[in-house]
């Protein structure tokens, strides 16, 4: 019995040293990608170490999840078995060093205004990116009988990103009821709209304008705001994530529309459409 959980261990312990092997052999191949990559890590270790003698281990956490993503891609052409472009995968390396290092442990989301913006519309690209290559990736599996035409593959990109983008708002908004985290950001507003304001009881809105402060009371104390407005708690965030997630995959679905139609024709394409490894580029489906 013993023996046998030994084999195990070290027949796992081989797996994931030839695993880990493999991934490397995959950078080293890519010249560019790997610089790029131990750039970022470098970055990436310097803070985690600041951070460390600061002693503020939550952005350690965030660190050391950050090192994890950055290799998430290789992970995934390896199990997939596909080809990230070079230019796919230096900007999904570069969106998660924004994201986690520049965006939360810099503070870039509060000191820059667009910052969450750029980056919601990189995410939507990003992720119409990964739903085109999984469809295709089921398109060329044996075991399913199927010939997509582009405009399927351009839908289901597109929906799979706005899916991506609805479920990470749920995350947001979880992690701010549950954790008072704040990640949908507030927003100032001068106006509000409200039937909750009406009088009556009824389903009249009540418009107030020209707001510039509100006082909170809590704990039998007057608490003004001082923000020049009124509070509003998240929604315009939400709704602006969504809008340029909207955007990010609406123009990668057009590029992906293209490309197959084109059969796998175009430059600027092929450097965003992952390919299947042994199978060519995405130019076997029909029109």
């Amino acid at each position: 019995m013993a023996e046998r959980k030994n084999r195990k261990q070290e027949k796992n312990g081989t797996r994931k040293v030839g695993f880990f092997h493999e991934a490397k052999q995959t950078l080293i191949q890519k010249p560019v990608v790997s610089a790029v990559y131990l750039a970022l890590r470098a970055a990436v270790i310097v803070v985690m170490v600041a951070q460390f003698f600061n002693r503020n281990f939550e952005n350690v956490f965030l660190c050391g999840l950050t090192l994890i993503l950055f290799i998430l891609p290789t992970i995934f052409e390896r199990k997939l078995e596909i080809d990230l472009p070079d230019t796919l995968e230096i900007i999904i390396m570069l969106f998660i060093f924004a994201a986690e290092i520049l965006g939360e442990i810099r503070s870039y989301y509060t000191t820059f205004t667009h910052w969450d913006t750029m980056l919601h519309t990189m995410n939507g690209f990003l992720c119409a990116a990964v739903g085109f290559c999984l469809v295709d990736l089921f398109d060329r599996n044996e075991r399913f009988s199927l010939t997509l035409s582009p405009v399927f593959m351009a839908i289901v990109a597109f929906c799979f990103s706005m899916t991506v983008g609805v479920l990470w708002e749920f995350f947001e908004c979880t992690m701010d009821k549950a954790f008072l985290f704040d990640m949908q950001k507030d927003s100032v507003t001068t106006v509000i709209s409200s039937v909750a304001l009406d009088p009556t009881g009824g389903n009249h809105p009540v418009v107030i304008k020209n707001i510039t402060d509100v006082i909170v009371i809590a704990d039998g104390k007057e608490i003004p705001l001082g923000v020049g407005g009124y509070l509003d708690l998240g929604l315009w965030d939400t709704m602006e994530d969504l809008f340029v997630n909207f955007i990010g995959a609406f123009v990668f679905s057009v590029i992906g529309f293209f490309y197959v139609k084109g059969r796998g024709k175009g430059r600027f394409a092929s450097r965003f459409i992952p390919k299947i490894l042994g199978g060519g580029d995405s130019d076997g489906h029909t029109e």
